[in-house]
């Protein structure tokens, strides 16, 4: 008999160069740890409605953009050393479907309760509501700190 490739877990965590996705992202490091898992930092991109031959004129590359803020996120939020195995995937297309598909197969999907754009004041983004409803494996969501209360970014009370 062949020998059996050994898959190691995965955790899946939204990155978008937000607090909120800063604080899913440590939390997803500790978890790992904690399993035993590889944390897979994923980025979407999207063309802007307003993309067009401005934008094309100028050589903006969204996708060398989006790499870029990942890249910039994993550092400001662990410096030189990872705590755990990071392996970053960078993808185009709307941030709910590529979470959705990077996440089949995964033990868990972690996200930030909100990320950039959308309504500050919401409890949960559009895209971490859309990953609740339909995501194949247990979707964690991480709150920040409540401002005026001395739990940390956790987000456990």
């Amino acid at each position: 008999m062949g020998e059996r490739a050994v898959s190691v877990p995965r955790i899946v965590v939204g990155v978008d160069g937000s607090g909120p996705s800063e604080d899913a992202l440590r939390w997803a490091a500790r978890q790992a740890a904690l399993t035993g898992a590889v944390v897979e930092a994923v980025t979407a991109w999207e063309y802007p409605m307003w993309y067009g031959t401005s934008a094309l004129a100028a050589g903006f590359d969204f996708a060398d953009n989006a790499a870029k803020i990942l890249a910039q996120t994993l550092d400001e939020t662990f410096g030189p050393d990872r705590p755990v195995e990071i392996r970053t995937r960078v993808e185009q297309g709307n941030p709910a479907g590529v979470l959705l598909a990077a996440s089949r197969g995964a033990e868990l999907l972690v996200v930030g309760n909100r990320g950039h754009g959308g309504f500050t004041e919401a409890l949960l983004g559009s895209v971490g509501q859309h990953l609740v409803q339909h995501a194949e494996c247990p979707v964690v969501v991480i709150r920040g700190p409540v401002p005026g209360t001395a739990h940390g970014a956790d987000g456990v009370r």
